[in-house]
């Protein structure tokens, strides 16, 4: 059985004016302050208002934490003498996704090219997480088992409900989004790493791709590092939140490894079923459970979260990730940031005020909860 389960997150957030509330773009100097902070650990996005961070690999959630605590410290502080904010959320409440420009930068004038129109509408955040699996056979032996909890963990991060000022109906827009992409959704169910690479190798060898780093499932090996990428998830406003998810990625391939050395799997289920949970998902987050295949009943997600509990019990405890699942547990009994976002909203058009900028407000103040 693997004995180490490394895990790093990455996160996309969106620079706001602190009086306006509007997207603002990032300045050179900002990022060449965040780089010369953290050398390799702070970039540019596909789009100038965007900002990436990513944690170096950690053994330990308790490590993660404090990487991506001075990660975001560091762009806050940052930010703030120019008078901007970050605000890790999946859309920002109010903008205008026409009004925006992509960074000029050869790999992002290549993605504008490649995607046309599409791509101008990625106003979109991200957060994505890494948990090393050193074997290829077991990075393909793992994938399509823990793809059946990706709608689990996309329906706990829900954080983009609004969309050019609208409520949308949904929990997680930005997946709508990123859906018009090619090569996105959940990953087909490949029988072995030969496979994958075979497949894969076709779109390589007729130069419809570079390389598999142009392949964004939901759940995917990564093309620069031995790792199961987890992509699913809206970026969290509160730190804390962002972790606890990590945290659930990391115990749930402890558990399937563990599985495994036993004999065991979890059964694979049909990508259409498990997409029915996805949709679910990001149109309910939290509010209206999800299906429980095995037992053929929709279960609320405070069942559901508390069942997972127990089978990843043994996991969380060995990683020392007991609170950051608990506090999942709360997630689903309470709401999501979708949830919390809509709640503003709503208090500020009772009390005749700007809803829209209310929520940005929020969503800056939920950025430095945890720091």
């Amino acid at each position: 059985m693997q004995q180490e389960y490394t895990l790093g997150i990455e996160e996309e957030y969106l620079l706001v004016n602190r009086d306006t509330c509007e997207l603002a773009e990032a300045p050179e100097a900002l990022m060449e302050a965040c780089q010369t902070d953290f050398q390799g650990q702070v970039s540019p996005e596909f789009l100038q208002c965007q900002i990436e961070v990513g944690t170096r690999p950690h053994a330990t959630i308790a490590a993660a934490r404090e990487d991506l605590k001075r990660l975001r410290s560091c762009v806050a502080k940052r930010a703030a003498d120019y008078n901007l904010a970050p605000i890790a959320v999946s859309c920002h409440p109010f903008a205008d996704w026409k009004k925006q420009h992509h960074t000029r930068k050869e790999r992002y004038d290549a993605l504008q090219h490649a995607l046309g129109g599409v791509a101008r509408r990625m106003l979109i955040c991200g957060m994505h997480v890494h948990i090393e699996v050193q074997d290829p056979a077991l990075r393909a032996d793992l994938m399509p088992q823990l793809a059946y909890f990706l709608p689990h963990l996309l329906a706990l991060s829900t954080s983009s409900p609004y969309w050019n000022g609208e409520d949308t109906g949904l929990s997680s827009y930005r997946l709508t989004v990123f859906d018009n992409l090619p090569r996105t959704g959940l990953p087909p169910a490949l029988a072995s790493w030969d496979e994958y690479e075979r497949t894969t190798g076709i779109l390589v060898e007729l130069g419809v791709i570079e390389d598999t780093s142009k392949i964004w499932w939901d759940l995917r090996p990564s093309h620069r590092f031995p790792t199961l990428e987890t992509r699913i998830m809206d970026v969290q406003p509160r730190l804390e939140h962002a972790l606890s998810l990590a945290a659930m990625v990391q115990a749930l391939t402890r558990m399937l490894c563990r599985l495994k050395a036993r004999n065991l799997r979890w059964r694979n289920y049909d990508q259409f079923l498990i997409g029915e949970n996805r949709w679910r998902a990001l149109r309910y987050g939290v509010g209206e459970g999800m299906i429980d295949f095995g037992d053929r009943s929709i279960k609320p997600m405070p069942e559901l979260m508390g069942e997972l509990m127990g089978l990843l019990a043994e996991d969380t405890e060995a990683l020392g990730t007991m609170t950051e699942l608990a506090r999942l547990q709360q997630i689903a009994q309470n709401g999501t940031s979708a949830t919390r976002q809509r709640r503003v909203y709503a208090e500020a058009s009772a009390r005749g005020e700007d809803p829209g900028k209310a929520v940005v407000q929020h969503l800056i103040e939920e950025f430095h909860h945890d720091l």
